[in-house]
């Protein structure tokens, strides 16, 4: 059964990309947009128009094709919490890493929608990503104490170590949240074809706009004041 991705056509012609990249970016598509336990590695073959001998040539099982697409995901992720070299890091880092941490997770949702299921299966993504949180929560105590230190936020250690803790768990499950709190209103997303691309928006991130623009706000009016 053919699956329909909602992936628009190519404008132009692009050179020809190898099986493997095509299997992950099928792969990809067809985790976001149905949820990965509802995929089979005969769909992906299916959607891709290639028999399941070509798919397991290049992949042994499904897991294996989630380890690559995770791989990939870490990779993008890694650099963001790398702390600025040369300067105090502000509240504008902080919003930066945010940003971009949601772009990434909205890009790969399927693995955040999923998270527990994945890491129950998969010892090595689960052992990866555990670090990968930590090294999230440790770039977000070093961004709030370069914050303290540049006297545009009041905090103790233990009030920063509660907030990097706050961020990590709210940025990784606010997906599964969403998920679980609002079924009627995702299933009328899903109609309309929600997975189509829509200005880059980022849903569930209006709640840190609304933050990073009081910052911002706070920021123009009493330069030097602490904003938290």
């Amino acid at each position: 059964m053919r699956h329909d991705t909602g992936r628009p056509p190519m404008a132009e012609r692009k050179r020809p990309r190898r099986t493997r990249e095509r299997i992950l970016e099928t792969s990809l598509a067809l985790f976001n947009r149905f949820g990965e336990p509802h995929i089979t590695t005969a769909d992906i073959a299916d959607e891709m128009n290639i028999s399941p001998g070509n798919l397991y040539y290049h992949f042994r099982n499904k897991d294996q094709i989630i380890g690559e697409l995770y791989a990939v995901l870490e990779e993008r992720l890694s650099p963001l919490f790398e702390p600025p070299t040369g300067r105090v890091p502000g509240i504008e880092d902080l919003w930066f890493m945010l940003h971009l941490l949601f772009e990434a997770m909205w890009d790969y949702r399927f693995f955040y929608r999923d998270l527990l299921e994945l890491t129950s299966r998969n010892r090595r993504v689960a052992l990866r990503f555990a670090e990968l949180t930590r090294r999230g929560e440790h770039a977000v105590i070093e961004l709030c104490r370069g914050m303290v230190d540049a006297g545009t936020m009041r905090a103790s250690e233990r009030e920063i170590a509660a907030i990097a803790q706050n961020v990590v768990i709210v940025a990784t499950y606010w997906m599964s949240f969403q998920r679980t709190a609002h079924p009627a209103r995702r299933a009328a997303r899903g109609r309309r074809r929600r997975d189509e691309p829509r200005a880059r928006r980022v849903p569930g991130a209006g709640p840190y706009r609304s933050v990073h623009r009081r910052f911002r706000a706070g920021a123009d009016r009493a330069p030097g004041r602490p904003l938290l």
